[in-house]
């Protein structure tokens, strides 16, 4: 048991499939109280989550599910503050919330280009700095940031411009605050998958991923759990010398 009784916010974990989902699922299995957050949350994906993730682990885990708008300051100051007051304490904050578009770069207009990072680099932005002000008054904390290999390659399978440079924001963001907020004890480290199998292959052919996944090293897509391995470690004791880290999950496609 890994995380043992510890408060893990996971935001973007409204899809069954999603890594974000994945991340509660395997977070719970090690013990922690899930606190699953998305914009889409309500009563009923917070019931399909706690049962689908009791049915995977075998026990009635601690799942609760809070409705946020991240790219929105005041919701997230009313996240930790709901989080505060249903369990007391937050040890942990994985973040996986994003959206995606594909465009390219002439196409990209202003209102493309403003959504993509109020979600993307905003949205992380107002998500750590809600949970820092928890953490830095109890001198201890964890913050995970899924970012993306298409920050570190320049572009994604799928995202445009917009997208790489949000998530190229992200990982900057996360070694400023391993940076500043070290010295308190607090550690903040990157995950960076690349395709993934979620709902953001939908629409893509069969053709078109097997091209993709012949170009792996490995020869497939990664799977949601895969990503929540990485996530695990970096939220547990296990890296507690890790801080500022990109972890990379990509199957050896951006070998550097």
């Amino acid at each position: 048991m890994l995380l043992q009784d510890k408060v893990c916010v996971i935001v973007g974990a409204a899809s069954l499939r999603g890594i974000g989902y994945a991340v509660a699922e395997l977070f719970a299995e090690h013990g922690a109280k899930i606190i699953a957050v998305d914009i889409l949350m309500n009563d009923i994906i917070t019931s399909e989550i706690k049962a689908s993730i009791d049915s995977k682990t075998g026990r009635n885990a601690y799942v609760s599910g809070i409705r946020c708008d991240i790219a929105n300051s005041a919701d997230c100051r009313q996240l930790f503050k709901e989080a505060l007051s249903r369990y007391g304490t937050v040890d942990c904050l994985v973040n996986s919330a994003a959206i995606v578009k594909a465009q390219s770069m002439l196409t990209i207009e202003e209102a493309d280009y403003d959504r993509i990072m109020g979600v993307n680099l905003k949205g992380a932005f107002n998500l750590c700095k809600s949970a820092l002000e928890v953490f830095a008054e109890r001198k201890s904390g964890t913050i995970v940031n899924v970012a993306s290999v298409a920050a570190q390659r320049g572009g994604g399978l799928v995202g445009g411009a917009h997208y790489a440079a949000s998530k190229g924001g992200v990982i900057s963001l996360t070694r400023t605050i391993a940076r500043e907020f070290g010295p308190l004890g607090i550690r903040a480290n990157v995950v960076c998958p690349s395709m993934t199998e979620t709902g953001m292959l939908d629409g893509m052919t069969a053709e078109r991923q097997k091209e993709i996944e012949m170009s792996i090293p490995l020869q497939r897509a990664g799977r949601p759990v895969e990503i929540a391995g990485a996530c695990l470690f970096l939220a547990s004791d296990l890296s507690g010398y890790v801080t500022g880290a990109t972890i990379d999950v990509n199957g050896g496609s951006h070998i550097h």
